[in-house]
Formats: C-alpha cells, sequence, structure tokens
C-alpha cells in the first residue's frame, strides 16, 4: 500500500483510466498477466513510466511474472473509485445531455445517473436513457430526498451559476463541466472542465502538421 500522506502527481492520476481501460481489454481476451514491457507496446507508454505510475500506490508485479491482469484491474478501479456507486445528476437536457444520459459507460464505471434537470417544459417529466427529467427549479428538493456526488454540468453559459450553487449547496463534491464557464466553487468541490472545442481545436492542428511534414517529404 502506498503511503497516504504522499501527494500523486495529478498527470500520474489522468494516466490511471487509460490503464483501467486497458486491463479491461486484456481482461475481455482472456488474458490472465502481462508484462510491463508488453503493457507498453499497447499502450505506447513506456514500460519504465508505467512502473513508475504503479509504483506510486504500492507494488503490484512481480520481478519474472509480470502483472495479474485481473488483480491490477481491480486494484486500479478501486484506486480511481470506481468501487464507490457514486451517484450523479445531469444538468441540461439538450443534445449533449441525452448523449450523456444514454451513455452506457457512466454505469459500466459505477457511475448511476439518477435525475436529469431542465427548464423546458416540453422535456420535463420526459425521459433519456431511462432517467426522468425533472424541472430545474426543483433540485434542491430533489437533493434533499435523493443525495448524489457528482453533478454534470450540460447547460447554457447563463445557466451555470445558478445551477452550481444549487448543486454545492444540495451536497455534490464533484463537478463535470461542459459549460465553458470557469466555476467558482468551494475547496471542498472538484472540478473537472471538457472542453470539446479545444480538443478539436487541438487535433486540427495536429492534422495540419501530419499533413504539412507529409507535404514536406516527413521525418523531424
Amino acid at each position: 500500500m502506498r503511503n497516504m500522506n504522499k501527494k500523486i502527481s495529478l498527470v500520474v492520476i489522468r494516466r490511471l483510466p487509460r490503464y483501467y481501460r486497458y486491463l479491461g481489454e486484456l481482461l475481455n481476451q482472456n488474458i490472465k498477466r502481462i508484462s510491463s514491457k508488453e503493457l507498453s507496446e499497447k499502450m505506447n507508454v513506456t514500460a519504465s513510466q508505467i512502473r513508475q505510475d504503479l509504483n506510486c500506490f504500492g507494488g503490484f508485479g512481480q520481478q519474472g511474472y509480470g502483472y495479474n491482469v485481473e488483480e491490477l484491474y481491480y486494484e486500479i478501479g478501486t484506486i480511481l473509485g470506481l468501487r464507490n456507486g457514486y451517484k450523479t445528476i445531469i444538468a441540461g437536457a439538450g443534445y449533449l445531455g441525452h448523449a450523456l444520459a444514454n451513455y452506457a459507460g457512466f454505469e459500466k464505471r459505477g457511475f448511476k445517473t439518477i435525475g436529469i434537470f431542465d427548464s423546458d417544459p416540453a422535456k420535463i417529466g420526459g425521459q433519456a436513457g431511462g432517467v426522468t427529467i425533472y424541472n430545474v427549479a426543483d433540485m434542491g428538493d430533489f437533493l434533499k430526498e435523493n443525495p448524489a456526488d457528482i453533478g454534470i454540468l450540460a447547460v447554457p453559459k447563463m445557466s451555470t451559476k445558478a445551477v452550481v450553487d444549487e448543486m454545492v449547496k444540495g451536497g455534490i463534491k464533484g463537478l463535470l463541466n461542459f459549460s465553458y464557464v470557469d466555476l467558482d466553487v468551494p475547496d471542498d468541490v472538484v472540478v473537472e472542465n471538457v472542453h470539446l472545442s479545444d480538443s478539436l481545436m487541438t487535433l486540427s492542428y495536429l492534422v495540419r502538421e501530419k499533413k504539412k511534414m507529409s507535404k514536406d517529404g516527413g521525418g523531424l
């Protein structure tokens, strides 16, 4: 077990879901064990980096054996909190909100959506992904009766502050923010910002560079 007083780099934390995903794929292929070298070839991460990352949380591998895939998959899932059964609500029942509600990967990873909220009367009372859409004005009362851990923001900028304030007041401790607004929240609330257009613009740059290299004959 790792020293709980040791602060783990966020860069390392951000690589853990990728390890978890690859290990899940290995389990589906009925692969029982794998070395850091073999894992590095699949993930395009150096074997040394993999060992360093995993050593931050304790020794999971054995010299000459490698890693037990099922055990490592379970341990990383535990580190990521996937055994906690977090309850989630979504603010916004537009195209993005519907897509998020219908994404099976959330529940597969242990995140259960218990409510969706919107201000559009035409949507209230309906469902998305089998989850009821409620009036956003009733969010506070809903959270009193149905405590949740994580709030997903898929609302317009103008609505974000009021929704966030209601979520925080209702006990939400983690926010997944798709709203393109910098959030001002208490220190005990964690925010993960998701900027889809930023990722698309980064991809645009990389595609342009690849095309330029190809046109120039390739190579660095």
